[in-house]
């Protein structure tokens, strides 16, 4: 065992934290501020000092990753006394091991089985059949949301007040219910018993509270700004007698109310144990004095926070970049060029980030990525075009486009529900076989069949696609897509979803619509997608991190870029009319502290932008910066064109317009600025006027040559990407072209 020299290795304010081992205390750990080796140390000096045995201490953690890292720090620290913490574990891990050790006082048998998520919603989708449900209006989902939120809370079906007794249109408590007595039947649990029936027992059986108030001489705590209500009464009940309880967080970073996590837990601490200590650690290992600063004084702005100013010893590095753009496409193009220029300086990929607020936003940046030759991986979600309801709607347009694309036609036939059958689907692949046709042929002959249950869902899809196919040659590709998720139901199955997941992918939507724009025809853009999904993405030398903010909370990157600070994107629009109709700040506040997260993700560098300019339900609109710009302190930031000697791959006239005039871009209304090249007053510029022969500029094609023209759409030769029809307004003159560069 060691001698306790680790501690040397800790400022004052860590070995504090580390020390003070009794009675409750409250770490609250800035951003790279060493929390890992305050925790590490904390439970390495506990056995160390002999105050307790592998055996006495429960230290949980919130995944598993970071509970196997303890674990090896703390064998790192003290041998292999380290590997007989047998209570260090996430929430849910240390509830299987109190429920195989008490399951038959829940009511299961200690070989009990844990349900997955698949498995938990195969299970209401029965219940619900048995119930009469509609699935379609209430679907499964929605109920296994319900309930573990439920279970989040600490409630039981008898216990969840009357004011959610509306949930899942009334049916919420009594599925709850029958779900609960379902598990039992089948000596079942799902992950949020994993945290529910524990509590029930401590409740339940003072017996078998006592033996764990005995037997936990200390408690520690990572992330507990993460803490749900269940996990707060868990924590509570088993330190209210030895009262030995640190809890290790940071009210700054509280960012995920959404799946059930409390700030205010964190923030009473002091009201739970008043005899608590609070030991700030403000100290930062991982970021630059400009980052700190601007951190700093931006969630300053919060008034629901216990306070702390992180600080480096450090030198303040460059300031953080703020810059506007004339458009989304072109904030999308100035970060991809920046990170070009990174990575040929020698820059490594895998240490730069970009962090968006919503998934939508990753479409014009993927594809800028993929202009410019970036490799980059998606990180805690799907690539854009691999996302289901874009997806989807791709394979109506295939549909339309290639009438015989049979495995277009299977993936759109029941989404939305059309009440289509396996019998009915079987039937369709047997007739198609046997007349060596595809199936929406198929299907057309099926419809006047009249012993076939679905002929008139059949008769009415095959009605509809024929439609959109007679305006294939008449109708804006992009025009045509959006009646296609109109007229199919499906933008309508997703407004009418309950599901929390619903409005993010409306928003996939929208975005779906704005990368049609550019092209003439649908098949051009349906090769596009294709090679898009079929491009390399493993390289050898890394790979930029692409991901939302949300995704972004426990990682560190050299350089980060933090696109889309604007009004109504970030803070999201959802959130500011939240606060509006609960006249509070509960909302905003956590839109602060995403932004504060995001912030302190950059060790060196970081650039915030924002568009002048967006595309929103189709038409551009004047955006406003975010009030989070308003809110960084500006003697920590630099506007205009980054520094740290990357070069602008910009023409002149933008560069000037994104310097002086951006400075003072908050004193000035955004309407006197200037409007990106393609937009005029919100509409597309007319047609240029190009001449066969011409050679012109397109920013994703490169160089070609114009070789027809049928007013406002023009057939070009392209040098790299061969021949595509293209709407004239998303090009430009060679000559201008090159000029700007």
């Amino acid at each position: 065992m060691g001698g306790g020299g680790h501690l040397d290795a800790l400022n004052e304010q860590q070995r504090q934290a580390v020390e003070a081992t009794e009675g409750p205390l409250l770490v609250l750990a800035g951003a790279g501020t060493g929390k890992t080796r305050v925790l590490t140390s904390r439970l390495a000096h506990i056995l160390e000092q002999h105050k307790a045995w592998p055996s006495q201490i429960l230290a949980v953690t919130f995944t598993n990753k970071a509970a196997a890292e303890m674990r090896r720090r703390i064998v790192d620290i003290i041998g292999p006394q380290g590997e007989e913490l047998g209570w260090l574990g996430t929430f849910h891990r240390i509830g299987v091991r109190i429920l195989r050790r008490h399951g038959e006082a829940a009511g299961l048998r200690r070989d009990f089985t844990i349900l997955d998520q698949n498995d938990q919603i195969s299970l209401l989708k029965r219940l619900l059949q048995g119930r009469n449900i509609d699935p379609k209006r209430l679907p499964p989902r929605l109920f296994a949301d319900i309930i573990d939120g439920w279970k989040n809370r600490g409630l039981a079906p008898e216990e969840v007040p009357a004011a959610d007794a509306r949930a899942g249109d009334g049916k919420g408590v009594g599925v709850y219910k029958e779900y609960q007595e379902r598990l039992v039947s089948l000596n079942a649990v799902d992950f949020g018993d994993l945290l529910l029936e524990p509590l029930r027992l401590l409740r339940s059986r003072p017996e078998i509270l006592a033996e764990y108030e005995e037997r936990f001489a200390y408690i520690l705590v990572d992330e507990y700004q993460d803490t749900n209500i269940v996990q707060y009464l868990w924590l509570r009940l088993l330190a209210r007698k030895r009262r030995n309880l640190c809890c290790v967080g940071d009210d700054d970073q509280s960012i995920y109310s959404w799946r059930g996590a409390q700030v205010g837990n964190i923030l009473n601490f002091n009201k739970d144990f008043p005899e608590a200590q609070i030991i700030r650690l403000e100290q930062n290992y991982r970021s630059t004095g400009h980052i700190l600063k601007a951190a700093s004084g931006l969630i300053a702005a919060n008034g629901n926070r216990l306070g702390k100013n992180l600080w480096t010893p450090g030198g303040d590095g460059e300031r953080l970049q703020v810059r506007g753009t004339a458009d989304s496409r072109e904030e999308a193009r100035q970060v991809a060029a920046d990170i070009a220029t990174l990575q040929a300086e020698g820059r490594r990929l895998d240490d730069i980030a970009v962090l968006v607020r919503v998934g939508a936003q990753m479409r014009e940046m993927e594809e800028s990525f993929l202009d410019f030759s970036i490799p980059y991986r998606v990180v805690g979600s799907l690539r854009f075009y691999e996302r289901a309801e874009v997806r989807d709607i791709n394979a109506y347009l295939r549909l339309i486009v290639q009438a015989d694309d049979d495995v277009a036609f299977e993936r759109v036939i029941n989404r939305p529900r059309r009440g289509i059958g396996e019998g009915a689907m079987a039937s369709l692949r047997e007739l198609a076989a046997a007349r060596r046709i595809s199936l929406l042929a198929a299907a057309r002959l099926a419809a006047d069949n009249p012993g076939l249950r679905a002929r008139r869902q059949l008769g009415g899809f095959v009605d509809m696609v024929e439609g959109w196919q007679a305006q294939l040659g008449d109708m804006a590709p992009a025009m045509l897509a959006r009646q296609v998720m109109q007229e199919s139901g499906y933008r309508q199955m997703l407004r009418d979803s309950p599901l929390a997941d619903a409005p993010g992918r409306l928003e996939n939507l929208d975005e779906l619509l704005r990368s049609i724009e550019p092209f003439a025809t649908l098949g051009d853009y349906l090769e596009h997608v294709a090679l898009l999904l079929d491009a390399d993405q493993s390289p050898a030398d890394g790979k930029v991190a692409l991901m939302t903010l949300h995704s972004a909370k426990g990682l560190e990157f050299d350089t980060v870029f933090l696109p889309g600070w604007e009004e109504g994107l970030f803070p999201h629009q959802r959130s500011i009319d939240a606060d509006a109709g609960a006249g509070g700040s509960d909302h905003l506040e956590e839109e602060r502290r995403l932004a504060y997260v995001g912030i302190t993700r950059a060790r060196r560098f970081a650039c915030i932008s924002f568009a002048v300019n967006r595309q929103i339900y189709g038409s551009w609109q004047n955006a406003t910066p975010s009030r989070f710009v308003e809110e960084l302190p500006r003697q920590a930031l630099a506007f205009g064109a980054m520094g740290g000697g990357i070069r602008r791959s910009v023409t002149r006239r933008e560069s000037a317009r994104r310097g002086d005039g951006l400075a003072d871009a908050r004193r000035r209304p955004l309407a006197s600025m200037p409007a990106p090249a393609a937009v005029a007053a919100g509409q597309k510029q007319g047609s240029p006027g190009f001449r066969v022969g011409e050679r012109v500029f397109h920013r994703k094609f490169g160089y070609g040559r114009v070789r027809e023209q049928d007013g406002d759409r023009l057939c070009i030769d392209f040098e790299k990407a061969g021949e595509k029809k293209i709407i004239a307004s998303f090009v430009e003159p060679a000559a201008r072209a090159a000029a700007a560069l």
